[in-house]
């Protein structure tokens, strides 16, 4: 009997990548809810607690180029598979680990396959569908980043608040025991050229990966210098009480998923001005969100329209990336995940410090708005440079056909 075809197999396929995303997306962000809980836990205090987070960003910043390059001769699919099911492993030694120390390892071990997953999930993803259609294709496996959000990260949370921070770890490691099987199931074993490591790292060298490599890194910073302060922002200035500020963080991870998904639709018809289109927004609503605090309702609309904005640059800039990459997307795609997550720690950073100099919880939001013009600027400056590859190449080619003819 022959074996399905790609196409018949493809939604599974994405579902199966899409749940390997949940499950990291759902490891990543429910610390956040519980650092509290941690910290009691391990007796440390809050400080310390939160150098688990920044671990875990270290691993993903480290362990990105580092698995990719050292999986470059194994098939797509089996290195999908391993790193999953070290993802789960790792989360499960979070739980059980019996001091801070060796929590703090096994946080760092956690966040290694974290962008390598990622980076070629991504180019998995893309390679299911046709060329018009690769931005759906990644955003569908994006979306399990976005829907841990909505509801792994909160019934998390709220498991942990029950039953104790270390179920959570190891539920998030079941989740990525049952996304490893998902893969091994579902996702077709496509035979393609043995990544090269030397074509890899000449890729990222290439103007287009390394400006939107950049316009990722500052894009993301938008994010995170005001979702790092969401909470103060909805109870100290707008007003909510801590159980309502519950509910809007699903909601704006319903705002992710929304930008994701249409971020996507978008780039695969016009993949710059996508870009563009995003930072503008970002620039504005993040202006709108500081008065809009003084309002619960206008807050729920600026929030909300935020987290669609910012997340639809995302799938824009990894279709850039790719795309520009050209047949050596592999390590590129995973470079992008270290420059969403030094992109958390550089928002975080600077939405600390304008509170920090007294100018309130709001104030994240005026640096979200300079460090989306500084993106739009970056991607102004990627745009021109495209125009002007593209002017050169057809004179060069009308340089062509006169030279023969001469």
């Amino acid at each position: 009997m022959r074996a399905a075809p790609i196409r018949t197999r493809t939604p599974l396929a994405l579902a199966a990548l899409a749940a390997g995303a949940f499950a990291i997306g759902t490891g990543e962000f429910v610390i956040m809810g519980l650092l509290p809980d941690v910290a009691g836990g391990l007796s440390v205090d809050i400080p310390d607690a939160g150098r688990l987070i920044s671990a875990y960003a270290i691993g993903v910043v480290v362990g990105a180029p580092l698995l990719i390059a050292a999986s470059n001769r194994f098939p797509r699919k089996a290195v999908l598979i391993g790193l999953m099911a070290a993802y789960a492993l790792f989360n499960v030694v979070s739980a059980v680990a019996p001091t801070y120390d060796w929590v703090l390892v096994a946080r760092f071990l956690s966040g290694l396959p974290h962008g390598a997953f990622f980076g070629i999930g991504a180019v998995v993803a893309g390679n299911l569908v046709s060329p018009e259609r690769r931005a759906r294709a990644m955003a569908k496996m994006f979306a399990g980043l976005t829907l841990a959000n909505v509801a792994g990260v909160p019934v998390s949370t709220l498991l942990g608040q029950q039953l104790g921070w270390r179920w959570v770890f190891g539920v998030v490691g079941l989740i990525g025991a049952l996304a490893a099987l998902s893969v091994a199931v579902s996702v077709p074993d496509v035979r393609s050229a043995p990544v090269r490591l030397g074509r890899e790292m000449r890729a990222l060298g290439r103007r287009p990966v390394w400006m939107a490599l950049l316009i990722a890194t500052v894009g993301g910073a938008v994010l995170f210098s005001t979702y790092s302060y969401i909470t103060p922002m909805l109870t100290e200035v707008a007003g909510f009480t801590p159980t309502q500020v519950t509910l809007l963080l699903a909601l704006f991870g319903v705002g992710m998923t929304v930008g994701n998904l249409l971020g996507a639709r978008l780039a695969d018809r016009a993949t710059m001005p996508t870009i563009y289109g995003a930072l503008v927004a970002d620039i504005v609503i993040s202006l709108l969100f500081i008065p809009a605090l003084q309002n619960p309702v206008t807050t729920i609309v600026v929030m909300f329209a935020f987290a669609v904005a910012t997340f639809m640059l995302v799938p824009a800039v990894q279709l850039r990336i790719i795309s520009g990459a050209g047949d050596a997307p592999n390590l590129a795609s995973g470079a992008n995940q270290a420059a969403f997550n030094v992109a958390n720690a550089v928002g975080a950073a600077l939405g600390g410090m304008v509170i920090s100099a007294g100018l309130g919880y709001a104030s994240p939001n005026l640096v979200a708005a300079a460090l989306a013009l500084a993106g739009l600027g970056l991607a102004v400056v990627a745009g021109r440079s495209d125009r002007r590859e593209r002017t050169q190449a057809l004179r060069r080619e009308e340089r062509e056909p006169a030279a023969v003819a001469a």
